[in-house]
């Protein structure tokens, strides 16, 4: 600690990111990455950029990506998008804390759900807002009566995480309905792999701003690029902001390449009905290995032992050279969230914790045929156990 910190810095607890190990070579599945390269169009875009082109400062108002963002939900959604309804930020963690930068003030409350994505609280202490943890249900399900008629501005992640269950896009539409004061952000990092985007509401509601990533489902998490949709309004509002501290938020490379990856549609529908299909393949293999599987439309899955803590689960599939993402939370302390790799990748993630359960089974037998023959003994003909 240094003595110039100031007291916020003191006193924050920063968010934890998923392990990012240098020490061995991992099957990773602990990071929501996307296991497939960016498109061959977007790698050869990069290879054909002038690099000394690097001496000059990037588009501030990143214009170029902006007007394809918009014509490809414009097409999308049949509705007109503007550029001017999209911010474009370096990453959507970024677009997520300015987002509470532009809109909150200090003190305001602030409604998401008791789990979801880490970072929201980190945001909260970190800008002086109020958080109110609004409970899932027992199913991990988001109530959406309950986020009806609140007197903060609310923060929900479609598709949730890490739980990966979906809301549909006419209770996102309720919920925005049924707040017309407060802003309703709608995170849709995964939104792509099985859920129905709320871009769909931006021109019908003005409370209504949805935030997505190119490091999911566009397989960018290197590159950093997220952005914002919402009225043009509520978008003039984050460029002030930005222009206040950094005009130039996105570098040429990354510009280039996000507007590639937006007109290469094949390719990105293509990896991503892979990682749908293999992640429908694998919740049946674990669901008959004894995991409850909670029904995702994301790119990772939640899910836990009958049998086995997931805690131990974690530490075993570490020795054995699989990264899985582990909390030690209250409700989700028995549960493993999986991100979805490769066709191998999960066959070996599979084949590994096949292997840990049949030796803890092993185990547990043992120590059963151990105590059975140190408790239990005969006596003249006699059956006796200790009492």
């Amino acid at each position: 600690m240094s003595k110039f910190w100031n007291n916020k810095i003191k006193e924050i607890e920063p968010y934890v990111p998923g392990e990012q190990p240098k020490d061995k070579k991992y099957i990773k599945l602990n990071t929501n990455e996307n296991p497939y390269s960016p498109s061959e169009k977007v790698i050869e875009k990069i290879k054909s950029m002038s690099l000394k082109d690097l001496k000059l400062y990037p588009d501030p108002d990143v214009s170029e990506l902006r007007k394809v963002i918009a014509k490809y939900f414009s097409q999308k959604i049949d509705e007109r998008i503007t550029k001017e309804q999209i911010f474009v930020g370096n990453g959507s963690d970024e677009v997520l804390a300015l987002i509470f930068m532009t809109f909150f003030n200090k003190g305001d409350k602030v409604y998401y759900p008791d789990i979801t994505y880490s970072f929201y609280p980190v945001y909260a202490d970190l800008f002086d807002l109020k958080e109110i943890k609004v409970p899932l249900n027992k199913n991990f399900e988001i109530e959406i009566e309950k986020y009806f008629g609140l007197d903060g501005h609310i923060v929900i992640t479609n598709p949730n995480a890490p739980t990966s269950i979906a809301l549909k896009l006419e209770e996102i539409e309720k919920i925005a309905e049924k707040n017309p004061s407060q802003l309703v952000v709608v995170d849709e990092a995964y939104v792509d792999f099985g859920a129905e985007s709320a871009v769909k509401l931006v021109n019908k509601y003005d409370n209504v701003l949805v935030v997505q990533t190119f490091s999911k489902s566009r397989s960018f998490a290197g590159m950093r690029l997220g952005y914002a949709i919402g009225s043009e309004n509520t978008i003039e509002g984050l460029n002030r902001l930005k222009f206040s501290f950094n005009s130039y938020t996105i570098d040429r490379i990354s510009i280039e390449a996000g507007i590639e990856s937006f007109k290469d549609n094949e390719y990105f529908e293509k990896t991503n009905a892979k990682i749908i299909q293999t992640r429908d393949k694998t919740s049946e293999k674990l669901k008959k290995l004894g995991f409850k599987v909670l029904n995702s439309s994301a790119n990772f899955i939640f899910i836990s032992h009958n049998k086995v803590f997931a805690g131990d689960l974690y530490k075993q599939l570490k020795e054995n050279g699989v990264l899985v993402r582990y909390f030690a939370k209250d409700r989700i302390n028995n549960y493993l969230r999986v991100t979805i790799g490769t066709d191998e990748e999960m066959g070996i993630f599979i084949k590994k914790l096949e292997e840990t359960i049949f030796q803890r089974k092993k185990f547990w037998f043992e120590d059963l045929y151990q105590w059975l023959i140190s408790g239990f003994y005969f006596d003249k003909g006699k059956f006796n156990a200790p009492c």
